[in-house]
Protein backbone atom coordinates (compact mmCIF):
# COMPACT_ATOMS: atom_id res chain seq x y z
CA UNK A 1 0.00 0.00 0.00
CA UNK A 2 2.87 2.38 0.83
CA UNK A 3 4.38 1.81 -2.63
CA UNK A 4 1.06 2.38 -4.44
CA UNK A 5 0.45 5.51 -2.40
CA UNK A 6 3.96 6.83 -3.10
CA UNK A 7 3.49 6.30 -6.85
CA UNK A 8 0.14 8.08 -6.71
CA UNK A 9 1.50 11.08 -4.78
CA UNK A 10 4.56 11.41 -7.03
CA UNK A 11 2.42 11.23 -10.16
CA UNK A 12 -0.03 13.76 -8.79
CA UNK A 13 2.76 16.20 -7.94
CA UNK A 14 4.07 16.00 -11.51
CA UNK A 15 0.58 16.42 -12.97
CA UNK A 16 -0.11 19.56 -10.93
CA UNK A 17 3.42 21.03 -11.06
CA UNK A 18 4.02 20.28 -14.77
CA UNK A 19 7.80 20.93 -14.64
CA UNK A 20 9.20 22.42 -17.86
CA UNK A 21 5.71 22.29 -19.36
CA UNK A 22 5.50 18.50 -19.07
CA UNK A 23 2.04 17.44 -20.26
CA UNK A 24 -0.31 15.86 -17.74
CA UNK A 25 -0.65 12.81 -19.98
CA UNK A 26 3.06 12.02 -19.93
CA UNK A 27 3.26 12.43 -16.14
CA UNK A 28 0.33 10.04 -15.68
CA UNK A 29 1.84 7.58 -18.17
CA UNK A 30 5.13 7.60 -16.26
CA UNK A 31 3.26 6.85 -13.03
CA UNK A 32 1.36 4.00 -14.71
CA UNK A 33 4.58 2.48 -16.09
CA UNK A 34 6.21 2.62 -12.65
CA UNK A 35 3.08 0.98 -11.22
CA UNK A 36 3.28 -1.81 -13.81
CA UNK A 37 7.01 -2.28 -13.26
CA UNK A 38 6.66 -2.55 -9.48
CA UNK A 39 3.54 -4.72 -9.52
CA UNK A 40 1.24 -2.11 -7.97
CA UNK A 41 -0.93 -2.69 -11.05
CA UNK A 42 -0.88 -5.52 -13.58
CA UNK A 43 -1.32 -5.74 -17.34
CA UNK A 44 -4.72 -7.33 -16.68
CA UNK A 45 -5.82 -4.05 -15.07
CA UNK A 46 -5.24 -2.08 -18.30
CA UNK A 47 -8.36 -3.27 -20.19
CA UNK A 48 -10.40 -2.90 -16.99
CA UNK A 49 -9.38 0.74 -16.58
CA UNK A 50 -9.79 1.43 -20.31
CA UNK A 51 -13.34 0.06 -20.03
CA UNK A 52 -13.99 2.69 -17.35
CA UNK A 53 -12.43 5.70 -19.08
CA UNK A 54 -12.92 5.33 -22.85
CA UNK A 55 -16.50 6.62 -23.07
CA UNK A 56 -16.05 9.59 -20.69
CA UNK A 57 -12.76 10.59 -22.29
CA UNK A 58 -13.93 10.46 -25.92
CA UNK A 59 -17.11 12.33 -25.00
CA UNK A 60 -15.06 15.03 -23.31
CA UNK A 61 -12.76 15.39 -26.32
CA UNK A 62 -15.71 15.62 -28.75
CA UNK A 63 -17.50 18.25 -26.67
CA UNK A 64 -14.38 20.41 -26.31
CA UNK A 65 -13.78 20.27 -30.08
CA UNK A 66 -17.42 21.24 -30.75
CA UNK A 67 -16.99 24.06 -28.26
CA UNK A 68 -13.77 25.23 -29.94
CA UNK A 69 -15.36 25.25 -33.42
CA UNK A 70 -18.35 27.24 -32.17
CA UNK A 71 -15.98 29.62 -30.42
CA UNK A 72 -14.11 30.18 -33.70
CA UNK A 73 -17.46 30.88 -35.38
CA UNK A 74 -18.20 33.56 -32.77
CA UNK A 75 -21.04 31.74 -31.01
CA UNK A 76 -20.00 32.47 -27.43
CA UNK A 77 -18.91 36.04 -28.13
CA UNK A 78 -22.30 36.64 -29.76
CA UNK A 79 -24.10 35.21 -26.70
CA UNK A 80 -22.00 37.25 -24.29
CA UNK A 81 -22.66 40.50 -26.18
CA UNK A 82 -26.40 39.83 -26.06
CA UNK A 83 -26.18 39.18 -22.32
CA UNK A 84 -24.20 42.39 -21.79
CA UNK A 85 -26.85 44.37 -23.66
CA UNK A 86 -29.66 42.71 -21.71
CA UNK A 87 -27.91 44.02 -18.61
CA UNK A 88 -29.12 47.47 -19.66
CA UNK A 89 -26.16 49.28 -18.12
CA UNK A 90 -26.85 47.92 -14.62
CA UNK A 91 -23.78 46.27 -13.10
CA UNK A 92 -25.59 43.90 -10.75
CA UNK A 93 -27.83 42.65 -13.56
CA UNK A 94 -24.79 42.10 -15.78
CA UNK A 95 -23.08 40.15 -12.98
CA UNK A 96 -26.14 37.91 -12.64
CA UNK A 97 -26.51 37.36 -16.38
CA UNK A 98 -22.83 36.45 -16.81
CA UNK A 99 -23.29 33.78 -14.13
CA UNK A 100 -26.42 32.45 -15.86
CA UNK A 101 -24.61 32.37 -19.21
CA UNK A 102 -21.69 30.52 -17.62
CA UNK A 103 -24.12 27.99 -16.14
CA UNK A 104 -25.66 27.38 -19.56
CA UNK A 105 -22.28 26.89 -21.22
CA UNK A 106 -21.15 24.50 -18.47
CA UNK A 107 -24.33 22.45 -18.83
CA UNK A 108 -23.88 21.94 -22.59
CA UNK A 109 -20.11 22.17 -23.07
CA UNK A 110 -18.70 21.05 -19.70
CA UNK A 111 -16.86 23.15 -17.17
CA UNK A 112 -13.68 23.19 -19.25
CA UNK A 113 -15.63 24.74 -22.13
CA UNK A 114 -16.70 27.62 -19.89
CA UNK A 115 -13.15 28.17 -18.67
CA UNK A 116 -11.73 28.21 -22.19
CA UNK A 117 -14.40 30.25 -23.98
CA UNK A 118 -16.25 32.54 -21.60
CA UNK A 119 -13.25 33.69 -19.55
CA UNK A 120 -11.45 35.45 -22.45
CA UNK A 121 -14.72 37.08 -23.54
CA UNK A 122 -15.48 38.36 -20.03
CA UNK A 123 -11.90 39.61 -19.78
CA UNK A 124 -12.32 41.53 -23.04
CA UNK A 125 -15.63 42.91 -21.82
CA UNK A 126 -14.00 44.14 -18.61
CA UNK A 127 -11.44 46.12 -20.59
CA UNK A 128 -13.99 47.48 -23.05
CA UNK A 129 -16.18 48.74 -20.21
CA UNK A 130 -13.27 50.14 -18.20
CA UNK A 131 -14.09 48.27 -14.98
CA UNK A 132 -11.88 48.74 -11.92
CA UNK A 133 -9.47 45.96 -10.82
CA UNK A 134 -11.85 45.00 -7.99
CA UNK A 135 -14.78 44.73 -10.39
CA UNK A 136 -12.63 42.75 -12.82
CA UNK A 137 -11.64 40.32 -10.05
CA UNK A 138 -15.29 39.84 -9.06
CA UNK A 139 -16.37 39.04 -12.62
CA UNK A 140 -13.57 36.64 -13.44
CA UNK A 141 -13.95 34.84 -10.09
CA UNK A 142 -17.67 34.47 -10.73
CA UNK A 143 -16.95 33.05 -14.19
CA UNK A 144 -14.45 30.54 -12.84
CA UNK A 145 -16.67 29.58 -9.91
CA UNK A 146 -19.83 28.92 -11.93
CA UNK A 147 -17.89 26.82 -14.46
CA UNK A 148 -17.72 24.01 -11.89
CA UNK A 149 -20.75 24.61 -9.66
CA UNK A 150 -23.08 24.51 -12.69
CA UNK A 151 -21.45 21.47 -14.31
CA UNK A 152 -23.85 18.88 -12.86
CA UNK A 153 -27.18 18.88 -14.75
CA UNK A 154 -26.36 16.43 -17.54
CA UNK A 155 -24.08 13.43 -17.72
CA UNK A 156 -21.97 15.27 -20.32
CA UNK A 157 -21.62 18.48 -18.28
CA UNK A 158 -18.40 17.27 -16.63
CA UNK A 159 -15.96 14.44 -17.23
CA UNK A 160 -16.56 13.49 -13.60
CA UNK A 161 -20.28 13.00 -14.25
CA UNK A 162 -19.68 10.61 -17.15
CA UNK A 163 -17.25 8.47 -15.17
CA UNK A 164 -19.67 8.10 -12.25
CA UNK A 165 -22.78 7.57 -14.41
CA UNK A 166 -21.02 4.93 -16.52
CA UNK A 167 -19.53 3.15 -13.52
CA UNK A 168 -22.87 2.77 -11.75
CA UNK A 169 -25.06 2.38 -14.84
CA UNK A 170 -27.09 5.54 -14.23
CA UNK A 171 -29.01 6.33 -17.43
CA UNK A 172 -28.90 9.75 -19.06
CA UNK A 173 -32.61 10.38 -18.33
CA UNK A 174 -32.41 9.19 -14.72
CA UNK A 175 -29.35 11.31 -14.10
CA UNK A 176 -31.04 14.40 -15.57
CA UNK A 177 -34.22 13.79 -13.56
CA UNK A 178 -32.26 14.01 -10.33
CA UNK A 179 -29.46 16.41 -11.15
CA UNK A 180 -31.18 19.15 -13.21
CA UNK A 181 -33.20 20.39 -10.21
CA UNK A 182 -30.16 19.97 -7.96
CA UNK A 183 -28.08 22.10 -10.34
CA UNK A 184 -30.73 24.81 -10.25
CA UNK A 185 -30.32 24.85 -6.47
CA UNK A 186 -26.53 24.98 -6.86
CA UNK A 187 -26.67 27.85 -9.37
CA UNK A 188 -29.10 29.88 -7.24
CA UNK A 189 -26.98 29.28 -4.14
CA UNK A 190 -23.85 30.23 -6.09
CA UNK A 191 -25.48 33.40 -7.36
CA UNK A 192 -26.54 34.45 -3.86
CA UNK A 193 -23.12 33.69 -2.35
CA UNK A 194 -21.28 35.50 -5.16
CA UNK A 195 -23.58 38.52 -5.03
CA UNK A 196 -23.15 38.82 -1.25
CA UNK A 197 -19.39 38.25 -1.27
CA UNK A 198 -18.70 40.73 -4.08
CA UNK A 199 -21.50 43.20 -3.23
CA UNK A 200 -19.05 46.10 -2.83
CA UNK A 201 -17.05 45.28 -5.94
CA UNK A 202 -19.77 44.91 -8.56
CA UNK A 203 -19.97 48.14 -10.58
CA UNK A 204 -23.25 50.03 -10.29
CA UNK A 205 -23.42 50.90 -13.97
CA UNK A 206 -21.65 50.57 -17.30
CA UNK A 207 -21.96 51.98 -20.82
CA UNK A 208 -23.78 49.68 -23.23
CA UNK A 209 -22.52 51.85 -26.11
CA UNK A 210 -18.96 50.67 -25.38
CA UNK A 211 -19.90 47.13 -26.43
CA UNK A 212 -19.72 45.75 -29.95
CA UNK A 213 -22.95 44.64 -31.61
CA UNK A 214 -23.58 40.88 -31.29
CA UNK A 215 -23.73 40.37 -35.06
CA UNK A 216 -20.16 41.62 -35.36
CA UNK A 217 -18.99 38.66 -33.26
CA UNK A 218 -20.10 36.10 -35.89
CA UNK A 219 -17.17 35.10 -38.09
CA UNK A 220 -18.79 32.16 -39.92
CA UNK A 221 -22.60 32.51 -40.28
CA UNK A 222 -23.19 29.00 -41.67
CA UNK A 223 -21.19 27.22 -38.97
CA UNK A 224 -22.90 29.46 -36.42
CA UNK A 225 -26.40 28.48 -37.62
CA UNK A 226 -25.60 24.78 -37.99
CA UNK A 227 -23.93 24.76 -34.59
CA UNK A 228 -26.97 26.35 -32.92
CA UNK A 229 -29.26 23.66 -34.34
CA UNK A 230 -26.68 20.99 -33.58
CA UNK A 231 -26.97 21.75 -29.87
CA UNK A 232 -30.67 20.90 -29.96
CA UNK A 233 -30.01 17.71 -31.92
CA UNK A 234 -27.13 16.81 -29.61
CA UNK A 235 -29.16 17.00 -26.38
CA UNK A 236 -32.07 15.12 -27.98
CA UNK A 237 -29.61 12.53 -29.26
CA UNK A 238 -28.26 11.92 -25.76
CA UNK A 239 -31.74 11.11 -24.44
CA UNK A 240 -32.73 8.99 -27.47
CA UNK A 241 -29.48 7.04 -27.75
CA UNK A 242 -29.23 5.97 -24.12
CA UNK A 243 -32.19 3.51 -24.12
CA UNK A 244 -30.74 1.97 -27.29
CA UNK A 245 -27.43 1.31 -25.60
CA UNK A 246 -25.56 3.83 -27.76
CA UNK A 247 -22.81 5.52 -25.71
CA UNK A 248 -22.87 9.30 -25.33
CA UNK A 249 -19.43 9.46 -26.93
CA UNK A 250 -20.86 8.16 -30.21
CA UNK A 251 -23.49 10.92 -30.22
CA UNK A 252 -20.96 13.63 -29.38
CA UNK A 253 -18.42 12.39 -31.93
CA UNK A 254 -21.08 12.24 -34.67
CA UNK A 255 -22.22 15.80 -33.91
CA UNK A 256 -18.63 16.98 -33.80
CA UNK A 257 -17.91 15.33 -37.14
CA UNK A 258 -20.86 17.02 -38.86
CA UNK A 259 -19.94 20.42 -37.44
CA UNK A 260 -16.29 19.96 -38.43
CA UNK A 261 -17.28 19.15 -42.03
CA UNK A 262 -19.43 22.28 -42.22
CA UNK A 263 -16.73 24.46 -40.68
CA UNK A 264 -14.02 23.07 -42.98
CA UNK A 265 -16.00 23.52 -46.21
CA UNK A 266 -14.11 25.15 -49.10
CA UNK A 267 -14.50 28.92 -49.22
CA UNK A 268 -12.78 31.83 -50.89
CA UNK A 269 -10.06 31.46 -48.28
CA UNK A 270 -7.71 28.50 -48.56
CA UNK A 271 -8.21 25.79 -45.99
CA UNK A 272 -11.77 26.73 -45.05
CA UNK A 273 -13.27 29.57 -43.08
CA UNK A 274 -12.34 27.90 -39.81
CA UNK A 275 -9.01 26.10 -39.44
CA UNK A 276 -10.61 22.85 -38.29
CA UNK A 277 -7.34 20.95 -38.50
CA UNK A 278 -5.76 23.39 -36.09
CA UNK A 279 -8.77 23.15 -33.77
CA UNK A 280 -8.60 19.34 -33.72
CA UNK A 281 -4.82 19.36 -33.27
CA UNK A 282 -5.30 21.68 -30.29
CA UNK A 283 -7.89 19.37 -28.72
CA UNK A 284 -7.42 17.96 -25.21
CA UNK A 285 -5.49 14.88 -26.36
CA UNK A 286 -3.33 14.97 -23.26
CA UNK A 287 -6.51 14.21 -21.29
CA UNK A 288 -6.93 10.94 -23.23
CA UNK A 289 -3.46 9.80 -22.21
CA UNK A 290 -3.96 11.19 -18.70
CA UNK A 291 -7.22 9.30 -18.17
CA UNK A 292 -5.75 5.86 -18.82
CA UNK A 293 -2.44 6.57 -17.05
CA UNK A 294 -3.78 8.30 -13.95
CA UNK A 295 -6.63 5.88 -13.47
CA UNK A 296 -4.20 2.98 -13.70
CA UNK A 297 -2.23 4.61 -10.88
CA UNK A 298 -5.47 5.00 -8.90
CA UNK A 299 -6.34 1.37 -9.58
CA UNK A 300 -3.11 0.49 -7.80
CA UNK A 301 -4.59 2.04 -4.65
CA UNK A 302 -7.65 -0.15 -5.12
CA UNK A 303 -5.49 -3.27 -5.53
CA UNK A 304 -3.83 -2.51 -2.20
CA UNK A 305 -7.15 -2.14 -0.40
CA UNK A 306 -7.11 1.63 0.17
CA UNK A 307 -10.52 2.18 -1.41
CA UNK A 308 -11.96 -0.52 0.87
CA UNK A 309 -11.13 1.71 3.84
CA UNK A 310 -12.95 4.56 2.13
CA UNK A 311 -15.84 2.19 1.49
CA UNK A 312 -16.07 1.47 5.23
CA UNK A 313 -16.37 5.19 5.91
CA UNK A 314 -19.09 5.58 3.28
CA UNK A 315 -20.93 2.57 4.72
CA UNK A 316 -20.92 4.25 8.14
CA UNK A 317 -22.53 7.32 6.59
CA UNK A 318 -25.16 5.13 4.90
CA UNK A 319 -26.02 3.49 8.24
CA UNK A 320 -27.21 6.90 9.49
CA UNK A 321 -29.68 7.57 6.66
CA UNK A 322 -29.89 9.50 3.41
CA UNK A 323 -28.95 12.93 4.76
CA UNK A 324 -25.79 11.59 6.41
CA UNK A 325 -24.95 9.52 3.33
CA UNK A 326 -25.36 12.46 0.97
CA UNK A 327 -23.59 15.06 3.13
CA UNK A 328 -20.87 12.73 4.38
CA UNK A 329 -19.96 11.26 1.01
CA UNK A 330 -20.08 14.63 -0.74
CA UNK A 331 -17.95 16.43 1.83
CA UNK A 332 -15.29 13.70 1.89
CA UNK A 333 -15.08 13.63 -1.91
CA UNK A 334 -14.99 17.44 -2.01
CA UNK A 335 -12.10 17.46 0.44
CA UNK A 336 -10.17 14.85 -1.55
CA UNK A 337 -10.86 16.71 -4.80
CA UNK A 338 -9.57 19.98 -3.41
CA UNK A 339 -6.37 18.32 -2.21
CA UNK A 340 -5.53 16.05 -5.14
CA UNK A 341 -7.68 17.11 -8.11
CA UNK A 342 -11.13 15.80 -8.89
CA UNK A 343 -10.21 13.50 -11.81
CA UNK A 344 -8.25 10.91 -9.80
CA UNK A 345 -10.61 11.47 -6.87
CA UNK A 346 -13.59 10.45 -9.02
CA UNK A 347 -12.40 6.89 -9.57
CA UNK A 348 -11.30 6.60 -5.94
CA UNK A 349 -14.78 7.75 -4.89
CA UNK A 350 -16.50 5.35 -7.30
CA UNK A 351 -14.48 2.42 -6.00
CA UNK A 352 -15.18 3.52 -2.43
CA UNK A 353 -18.93 3.79 -2.98
CA UNK A 354 -18.92 0.35 -4.58
CA UNK A 355 -16.90 -1.07 -1.67
CA UNK A 356 -19.46 0.34 0.80
CA UNK A 357 -21.82 -2.46 -0.22
CA UNK A 358 -24.97 -0.39 0.19
CA UNK A 359 -28.29 -1.21 -1.47
CA UNK A 360 -29.01 0.00 -5.00
CA UNK A 361 -30.92 3.14 -3.96
CA UNK A 362 -28.39 4.17 -1.33
CA UNK A 363 -25.51 3.44 -3.71
CA UNK A 364 -27.04 5.70 -6.36
CA UNK A 365 -27.49 8.48 -3.78
CA UNK A 366 -23.87 8.22 -2.66
CA UNK A 367 -22.66 8.10 -6.27
CA UNK A 368 -24.51 11.33 -7.07
CA UNK A 369 -23.26 12.91 -3.83
CA UNK A 370 -19.77 12.01 -5.05
CA UNK A 371 -20.54 13.84 -8.31
CA UNK A 372 -21.48 16.96 -6.33
CA UNK A 373 -18.38 16.68 -4.17
CA UNK A 374 -16.12 16.21 -7.20
CA UNK A 375 -17.79 19.06 -9.13
CA UNK A 376 -18.01 21.65 -6.32
CA UNK A 377 -15.18 20.63 -4.01
CA UNK A 378 -12.44 21.61 -6.50
CA UNK A 379 -13.37 25.28 -6.12
CA UNK A 380 -11.76 25.35 -2.67
CA UNK A 381 -8.22 25.21 -4.09
CA UNK A 382 -6.69 26.16 -7.46
CA UNK A 383 -5.52 22.57 -8.08
CA UNK A 384 -8.96 21.03 -7.60
CA UNK A 385 -10.00 20.72 -11.25
CA UNK A 386 -8.59 20.90 -14.75
CA UNK A 387 -11.09 23.67 -15.50
CA UNK A 388 -9.67 25.85 -12.71
CA UNK A 389 -6.10 25.26 -13.90
CA UNK A 390 -7.15 26.18 -17.46
CA UNK A 391 -8.98 29.26 -16.16
CA UNK A 392 -5.94 30.42 -14.21
CA UNK A 393 -3.77 29.91 -17.30
CA UNK A 394 -6.15 31.98 -19.44
CA UNK A 395 -5.96 34.82 -16.88
CA UNK A 396 -2.19 34.53 -16.56
CA UNK A 397 -1.76 34.95 -20.32
CA UNK A 398 -3.73 38.18 -19.98
CA UNK A 399 -1.49 39.47 -17.19
CA UNK A 400 -3.98 38.79 -14.40
CA UNK A 401 -2.26 36.53 -11.90
CA UNK A 402 -4.40 35.28 -8.99
CA UNK A 403 -2.16 33.87 -6.26
CA UNK A 404 -2.96 30.53 -4.66
CA UNK A 405 -3.37 32.14 -1.24
CA UNK A 406 -5.84 34.69 -2.58
CA UNK A 407 -7.75 32.00 -4.45
CA UNK A 408 -7.98 29.75 -1.39
CA UNK A 409 -9.26 32.53 0.90
CA UNK A 410 -12.02 33.32 -1.58
CA UNK A 411 -12.65 29.76 -2.74
CA UNK A 412 -13.28 28.20 0.65
CA UNK A 413 -15.72 30.94 1.70
CA UNK A 414 -17.66 30.66 -1.56
CA UNK A 415 -17.65 26.88 -1.87
CA UNK A 416 -18.60 25.48 1.54
CA UNK A 417 -22.13 26.95 1.81
CA UNK A 418 -22.98 26.06 -1.80
CA UNK A 419 -21.64 22.53 -1.32
CA UNK A 420 -23.66 21.86 1.84
CA UNK A 421 -26.88 23.36 0.44
CA UNK A 422 -26.56 21.28 -2.73
CA UNK A 423 -25.89 18.03 -0.86
CA UNK A 424 -28.90 18.58 1.41
CA UNK A 425 -31.01 19.36 -1.65
CA UNK A 426 -29.92 16.04 -3.18
CA UNK A 427 -31.06 14.09 -0.12
CA UNK A 428 -34.39 15.90 -0.10
CA UNK A 429 -35.03 15.55 -3.83
CA UNK A 430 -34.13 11.84 -3.94
CA UNK A 431 -36.58 11.26 -1.08
CA UNK A 432 -39.29 12.85 -3.28
CA UNK A 433 -38.57 11.20 -6.65
CA UNK A 434 -37.46 7.86 -5.20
Amino acid sequence: MALALAIFVATLVLVIWQPRGLGIGWSATAGALVGLATGAVSLADVPVVWGIVWNPTLTFVAIIIICAILDEAGFFHWAAMHVARWGGGQGRRLFTLIIVLGAGISALFANDGTALTLTPIVFGMIHALGFSPRAAFALVMATGFIADTASMPLVVSNLVNIVIADYFGITFARYALIMVPITVVSVVASLIVLRVFFRRDIPRSYSVEALTHPREAITDPLTFRVGAWMLVVLVAGYFLADPLGVPVSAVALAAGGVLAVVAARPTTRAGGRIAVGKVIAGGPWQVVIFSLGMYLVVYGLRNQGLTDHLGSLFAAFADHGTVAASAGTGVVVAGLSSLMNNLPTTLIAALGVEAAGAGAAMQELMALAAVIGADLGPKITPIGSLATLLWLDVLRRRNMDIGWGTYFKVGIVLTLPVLLITLLALAGWVAIVG
